[in-house]
């Protein structure tokens, strides 16, 4: 049984989601202690509970443990795959984080895996779903893994309620991924969301992100509006090259307006851009557990290496054999992950 401690690192919930989603996929018991010790909310949240209990169903496993505020988790995986899944997260807790931990426990899953969930798909502190649509199953497609997200209905902080509708095709080989140069930039994509909110706010967020995009490329922002029981509103960019994919996101609130986030989530996308990394450190995050599987090494650069980041890696060491390597090179970060440790 692995014995993990997850007040190290970033000591939030990611060391939660990857382990209880590797120890799945492995086949082996897990130990979780002084889960998120260092937050100031010690314990389980509801949306880890939610996406640790849809990690043990749709595997057969038995947890122990998993309520709000337990700082200590048992998980022993199973051997049954069920590929429907429904779940609420009943707040507006993120969709987004929920679906990491299932859509990695669905890594061995034989039929495709299809989910419906309810919670929140655009809040502070984590991945807008767009996100995945926009630069993180692209990026997973060229590794061969397929998947699909359909956004049924925004949800908002602080009541939720948004609705996705996800599946994940069954995974076989994973091919690496390497991105030594991102090449040439074909274009800025963006989704400016809204939901219950005068339409004002998105011409203004638009009007100075577009004003503030001063580069020499076509930019292309789509609009939706959606009708949920939340009320809120957004923008999440992408600029699309002809390696690789980097993004930026931003939501709107009492104290950041629409005009101003505009201008910020530009200015976001342009660092990024202009940093020389061929991949955003968020993204990075979330593809690494899958580089970790692949069947060769694979490469790319990161403007600076998170906490999340080092987390991940540390987890991901104590569940596969994978050996990464980080070597600064200029204003940037080369990291590799070579399955295997390079044996």
């Amino acid at each position: 049984m692995l014995e993990i401690d997850s007040s190290k690192g970033e000591g939030g919930g990611q060391v939660v989601r990857s382990s209880v989603a590797l120890s799945a996929i492995t086949g082996i018991e897990t130990h979780l202690t002084r889960i998120r010790e260092n937050r100031p909310t010690n314990g389980l949240s509801k949306q880890h509970c939610v996406a640790v209990n849809a990690v043990a169903d749709m595997t057969g496993s038995e947890v122990i443990g998993n309520h709000a505020g337990s700082r200590e988790l048992l998980f022993r995986p199973g051997n049954r795959q069920t590929s429907q899944i429904e779940l609420d997260i009943g707040t507006a807790g993120s969709v987004s984080l929920v679906l990491q931990a299932i859509m990695l426990a669905g890594r061995n899953h034989r039929e495709k895996l299809r989910i419906d969930v309810r919670g929140g798909t655009n809040v502070m502190w984590a991945p807008p779903v767009d996100s995945y649509q926009q630069i993180l199953f692209p990026l997973m497609e060229r590794m061969g893994i397929k998947a699909r997200l359909e956004i049924k209905d925004r949800g908002f902080y602080p009541e939720g309620g948004g609705r996705v509708m996800a599946e994940l095709d069954p995974i076989g080989d994973i091919s690496p991924l390497v991105i030594g140069d991102l090449g040439e930039l074909r274009g800025i994509e963006g989704i400016c969301y809204i939901q219950h909110l005068k339409d004002r706010i998105k011409d203004d967020m638009i009007s100075a992100c577009v004003e503030m995009l001063d580069l020499d490329c076509p930019v292309d922002i789509n609009i939706q509006r959606m009708s949920g029981n939340s009320k809120g509103a957004g923008l999440s960019l992408v600029a699309v090259y002809e390696n690789g994919r980097l993004g930026s996101n931003v939501l709107t609130t009492k104290g950041h307006p629409a005009k101003q986030a505009g201008e910020d989530v530009a200015k976001d996308l342009m660092k990024e851009m202009f940093s020389g990394a061929t991949m955003d450190v968020y993204t990075a995050d979330q593809l690494l557990p899958y580089m970790a599987m692949a069947n060769g090494p694979s490469e790319f650069t990161v403007s600076r290496i998170s906490k999340h980041l080092l987390s991940q890696m540390d987890t991901l060491e104590t569940f596969l054999d994978v050996r990464f390597g980080v070597e600064r090179k200029g204003p940037v970060y080369n990291l590799s992950v070579t399955p295997g440790g390079g044996k």
